[in-house]
């Protein structure tokens, strides 16, 4: 009895204790709430969510279905002049005096702006408790996702789907093919081979519609030869300019670029260095002709050919004619002596006369082999 009276004792003297102030760093003006603590109880107290008291003070604004109202309420108030008193009684009359369409037309415009700003007037608060705001709606779906994830057995699987789906694309690609694709014979140009104006070949690439960092890449090739307007002097200056990109072997310079975004940009690039190539040609102040033409880049790859001694010719095929001709000579005469041999009657007469082989003995146990005891 005696510690539980002195358990008792100890909990009536916290409780009776002034509430303690910590010190907070505050501003000098702030003023502090004393929290009182209930007697005989071993639960802190707390203060009320700021949240739920706000949550009670919320109340909708007073609506008004026409200017009519608003008009009226302002007139009640004791603090309007007389001008102004004046003044609102002549837009109530204005107002009474309108034509009944346009009223209606007003309200509706009322009606729609009222809507459009309900969002911001009574904006939703966000829950404390909420996991990623799965209870806000995403207008951005098409869906509605409710139950989506929940398989009920009435559908097939993702991968019965996605074969689906390869046979819808392969049948819409069928119907382009019959139905659509004709149509552009329509649209066919024919084929005209470029002339000797036009001596530069452009090459691009494209991955039929898809977007690749490759498909801005532009090649040129030219022959210096089709160049009309150059001599064998300057033909000879523009090889040495253009280095590595010549190839001597199909005689053509060969040039890229895919620095630009655009294809259209990379092939202006090309036009201009092949004209300032062009013109670094024509001057005459240095022809480069104590430099020879460097070719060491090009390695000549020797294809392997058909040797002329092993062609076949009329005197080859006399020759093995008559070879021919000698071993079937010697093959019959060896067959009326008998001395021909036959293999395969040599090896079926093998096979029938072998003895069966006989069986191999069973393999002896080793003698002194410790046996082997279970527990």
């Amino acid at each position: 009895m005696a510690s539980a009276a002195n358990s008792l004792r100890l909990c009536l003297r916290t409780c009776r204790q002034s509430p303690a102030i910590r010190p907070v760093a505050r501003p000098a003006l702030a003023t502090y709430t004393l929290i009182q603590r209930r007697a005989l109880s071993v639960t802190p107290a707390r203060q009320a969510d700021a949240e739920e008291e706000d949550e009670g003070d919320q109340s909708e604004p007073k609506r008004y279905h026409d200017p009519a109202q608003v008009i009226e309420d302002m007139l009640r108030e004791p603090d309007l002049t007389a001008e102004q008193r004046d003044s609102l009684k002549q837009k109530l009359s204005q107002w009474q005096q309108m034509a009944e369409e346009d009223q209606q037309s007003f309200q509706a415009l009322k009606r729609d702006i009222w809507a459009s700003t309900a969002q911001i007037r009574f904006p939703q608060r966000a829950k404390k408790f909420s996991f990623w705001n799965e209870e806000e709606k995403d207008t951005d779906l098409i869906t509605d996702e409710i139950g989506e994830d929940e398989f009920e057995e009435d559908d097939i699987l993702s991968v019965g789907h996605a074969k689906l789906e390869e046979h819808r694309e392969a049948r819409e690609y069928a119907r382009i093919a019959v139905w659509e694709m004709p149509l552009l014979s329509k649209l066919a140009k024919p084929f005209v081979p470029p002339t000797a104006e036009q001596p530069l070949r452009f090459r691009y690439t494209t991955f039929m519609g898809e977007e690749h960092p490759a498909d801005r890449k532009v090649v040129v090739e030219f022959s210096p030869k089709d160049l009309k307007d150059l001599d064998e002097a300057q033909q000879l200056k523009l090889m040495k300019l253009a280095g590595p990109r010549y190839n001597p072997g199909k005689g053509l310079i060969k040039m890229s670029c895919d620095r630009f975004v655009h294809q259209a940009q990379n092939k202006r690039y090309l036009g201009d260095l092949v004209q300032k190539m062009i013109t670094a040609a024509k001057d005459p102040t240095d022809m480069f002709e104590d430099v020879p033409l460097d070719t060491r880049h090009y390695q000549v790859k020797e294809k392997p050919k058909f040797p002329k001694e092993w062609r076949m010719t009329e005197q080859r095929r006399a020759e093995l004619r008559k070879i021919r001709e000698k071993a079937l000579a010697l093959d019959q005469a060896k067959n009326k002596r008998g001395a021909l041999i036959n293999g395969k009657e040599v090896i079926e007469q093998f096979l029938s006369s072998k003895p069966e082989a006989e069986a191999e003995p069973a393999m002896a146990r080793r003698v002194g082999a410790p046996q082997r005891r279970g527990r």
